[in-house]
């Protein structure tokens, strides 16, 4: 844009390109507009100025229109396309057939028509608040502060509040609103298991005991609409939900109940926390406690309690197979009182146990009489009958 201006004695001379509008006014007050060409205004007293604007999809200034509007309707009409939003309105401007301008309620745009074909679609968000995929694509640029997105996987619950009204539950996918005068928010909730760490909480047993208890719940919503209504936050819920519930059934219960009866405590903290869940939306599949940790001195007896019980245990099984070991050889005993054959079968086997740990062995059986003799002298198993 340039300014072309050979002042003289009573001329102004003005040059208009192509592409621009001069203003032409003379003493504050528009005269006319000049089109591109080169201009020789008679201006003996210097009044007359031209002031130089781009037509070329271009906007003009709102405040100077509204002037140009009240004194000359005839060139606001000719030159200008002026497009106003209402309260629940907005507009997508687009020039010479692209989109170019989001325009929100309330706002006064002013744009040269003389070189650009200016397009407006004024949309009513009052009515649908909801925004379609053509108008999504052609206020790509321009859309923050104006719409809000969300996307809903497969595996959430999508819930759309307008004005802090729960309207309705969105199907998975892609979802955009208008937020122009109105306040729209989609919460979005996970329909998947979720798992709750309880950490360590510190209480007493009936017998005064002090313990710290962990635990592990999984819970999964299956109403998100009732979900909103009931609980701000899901989650923090549960976990004091569960801390009452172990905190009311170790102070009912001695330590040797706490460590000995698990399942039973697993199935009364279940039941209480499900019996206060169940009005939710929220159900819980599994609670169940996960560690029990015992103070270091209480921890070092029960281990040694643990120890005395192994060590009985040990012992008793040990007499037990003392007794039996004993019972076999008492009724060994009586089988080979009751049968001398077996016994010298005994007798040979022990014997030949000792030969194969001895390399020689000299048997003296004494008068000549052999092995046979040696034998059968070793053990009498009845004394000699008298004459």
């Amino acid at each position: 844009m340039t300014l072309d201006r050979t002042w003289h004695v009573l001329t102004t001379n003005v040059t208009v390109k192509d592409g621009e509008r001069a203003l032409l006014t003379r003493n504050g007050r528009l005269e006319r507009v000049l089109v591109p060409g080169r201009y020789s205004l008679f201006d003996p007293l210097h009044s007359l100025k031209a002031e130089l604007f781009s037509v070329v999809r271009s906007e003009f200034p709102a405040d100077r229109y509204a002037v140009i509007k009240a004194a000359r309707p005839d060139l606001a009409v000719e030159l200008f396309e002026a497009v106003e939003t209402g309260a629940n309105e907005v507009a997508i401007v687009s020039l010479d057939g692209r989109p170019v301008q989001l325009m929100t309620p309330w706002q006064v745009r002013v744009y040269w028509k003389v070189a650009t074909a200016v397009g407006v679609e004024r949309i009513d968000v009052a009515e649908d608040p909801r925004v379609t995929a053509r108008h999504l694509a052609m206020i790509q640029p321009n859309r923050a502060g104006v719409i809000t997105e969300a996307v809903v996987e497969n595996h959430e619950a999508g819930l759309l509040t307008v004005e802090g009204k729960l309207v309705e539950r969105l199907a998975p996918g892609r979802h955009a609103f208008w937020i122009a005068g109105r306040k729209i928010e989609v919460k979005r909730l996970d329909l998947r298991p979720q798992a709750i760490e309880v950490t360590a909480q510190e209480m007493l047993t009936r017998d005064r005991i002090a313990l710290r208890v962990t635990l592990t719940a999984f819970r999964r919503i299956v109403d998100p609409e009732r979900v909103v209504a009931t609980v701000p936050d899901v989650d923090a819920w549960l976990y004091r939900l569960v801390q009452f519930a172990i905190r009311e059934a170790v102070a009912g219960r001695t330590l040797d109940e706490v460590l000995s009866a698990k399942a039973a405590l697993d199935a009364e903290l279940r039941q209480y926390v499900r019996d206060r869940v169940v009005d939710s939306g929220v159900e819980v599949t599994e609670l169940g406690v996960k560690d029990v940790i015992l103070p270091g001195e209480i921890r070092e007896l029960v281990n040694k309690v643990v120890e005395a019980e192994r060590v009985a245990k040990a012992n008793l099984i040990r007499r037990q197979e003392e007794t039996a070991a004993t019972r076999s050889l008492l009724n060994t005993a009586r089988l080979m009182e009751e049968n001398p054959l077996l016994l010298r079968l005994k007798e040979l086997e022990s014997l030949e146990r000792l030969v194969e740990k001895v390399g020689r062995i000299d048997l003296h059986a004494g008068d000549g009489q052999g092995l046979d003799a040696l034998l059968t002298g070793l053990v009498r198993l009845k004394a000699p009958e008298s004459a």
